[in-house]
């Protein structure tokens, strides 16, 4: 009786340790390039000075400077712990003080303007800025959600209005007004928003 042959596994190609360094010098140095003269300032040439990269090996592993720039910015998306503390207000004070942080001591806030700007002339930016805007608006779909089931909002009430009342003034004055972004600035915007929701849940 002739024995069963085990199938041979597919030939997985794995990435060397060289081939990972090289790559993440690549995209810290995208990202380092971004952050001091945002998108606009970013080129192959450059890249590849700073890192050590040679340029043929960085359009091997990204086909256009477009492609490395979305792989560098997919790192740009703050990813917070969405707070549950059993109300609305407590979410949104725990989210806005997240954002307040952010806004004064993360990378992305430098190379966002950028990316809004550049995303009205390319599609590909285009398609970035929306999933970071999508990113930025999840926490307030889980914190709405809840606020819905807990009946402190009606049913109607719609996240994206939710965060432009919080974050919008956060933005407002990051990048705008240039005004600080402290601990009452924080209450106060939260403030607003709950009574401006209250205001809309009770209109026909």
């Amino acid at each position: 009786m002739s024995k069963s042959r085990k199938k041979p596994e597919p030939n997985v190609e794995k990435e060397s340790p060289r081939v990972k360094r090289s790559r993440d010098a690549v995209l810290a140095t995208t990202f380092e390039l971004m952050s001091e003269g945002g998108i606009g300032g970013v080129s192959v040439d450059e890249i590849s000075r700073r890192s050590g990269v040679a340029k043929t090996t960085i359009y091997r592993h990204w086909p256009s400077r477009s492609a490395l720039l979305l792989d560098a910015c997919a790192k740009l998306r703050p990813q917070p712990p969405i707070p549950d503390t059993g109300s609305l207000e407590g979410d949104l004070l725990a989210h806005a003080a997240f954002i307040a942080r952010q806004l004064k001591s993360a990378r992305w806030p430098t190379i966002l303007p950028s990316i809004i700007d550049a995303a009205e002339r390319d599609p590909e930016i285009a398609k970035l800025h929306a999933q970071l805007q999508a990113g930025f608006a999840y926490p307030y779909s889980v914190i709405i959600e809840r606020a819905k089931k807990r009946g402190e909002v009606p049913a109607r009430a719609r996240a994206l209005d939710t965060a432009a009342l919080v974050s919008g003034p956060f933005f407002f004055r990051r990048w705008y007004s240039r005004e600080p972004i402290d601990e009452m600035f924080v209450k106060s915007v939260v403030e607003r928003a709950l009574e401006a929701l209250k205001a809309r849940s009770t209109l026909t």
